[in-house]
């Protein structure tokens, strides 16, 4: 697992300007929301919990589509299979890499983020977490859409519909815990019920991504 998880950073390595595009995406949109409802920061605090991560959703979803696209169309998907490490061992390592270089970045942009949305450091706090919890749940769904479109013409519009009804849960609660947190409301409970999505993600989304997987190379 730590050898593909190696290949596929050296691999995104190689493609930094086309993991960037996302990136700059989900910096552009957020910084362009203070520019369209006003700079008062009221106004951008109450907005900002549904603003962050309907954008980090979009954003997640830009950066799907080299999950599983190189490698299936090379062949070396099917190698991948045929390795005695057990094929959702492979889909965890490989989507472990894909958070790092997409997921990680957005949790090191937050203080920037809660900045250009008028958050107070406790309202960032908050937001990290989410992002920390959230970020993984979304990458494990993504692969599952993303193996379950794998080699169709038009997989990108699709992936959107196989994805987002998976994610609204996280959006909810997500949104629901920045949301208290700018009101200094307790949050606890909020995160139990994020950390409990991710625990069920790690635990059974690489399954039905290896199955899916298996399904879209036969």
């Amino acid at each position: 697992m730590f050898a593909i998880f190696c290949h596929e950073l050296r691999t995104a390595n190689r493609h930094r300007a086309e993991l960037a595009n996302p990136l700059w995406f989900f910096l552009i949109a957020v910084a362009l929301f203070p520019l369209a409802v006003g700079p008062e920061p009221s106004l951008l605090s109450r907005i900002a919990p549904g603003v962050i991560w309907v954008i980090a959703l979009l954003f997640s979803l830009m950066a799907f589509e080299r999950l599983f696209r190189d490698d299936y169309l090379d062949g070396s998907l099917e190698q991948l299979m045929l390795l005695p490490l057990p094929l959702p061992a492979v889909v965890l390592a490989k989507v472990l890499a894909h958070w790092v270089v997409t997921g990680l970045p957005l949790i090191l942009l937050s203080p920037l983020v809660a900045m250009l949305l008028g958050l107070d450091i406790q309202s960032w706090a908050v937001m990290a977490v989410t992002l920390l919890l959230g970020t993984p749940v979304l990458s494990l769904s993504g692969a599952l859409g993303m193996a379950l479109t794998l080699g169709l013409r038009r997989g990108g519009a699709l992936l959107s519909v196989l994805v987002l009804p998976l994610t609204i849960p996280l959006l909810i609660f997500a949104t629901a815990a920045l949301d208290a947190g700018r009101s200094g409301l307790p949050v606890a409970g909020y995160f139990a019920i994020l950390g409990a999505m991710l625990t069920a993600s790690i635990t059974l989304l690489p399954f039905a991504t290896a199955a899916a997987l298996r399904i879209s190379v036969q």
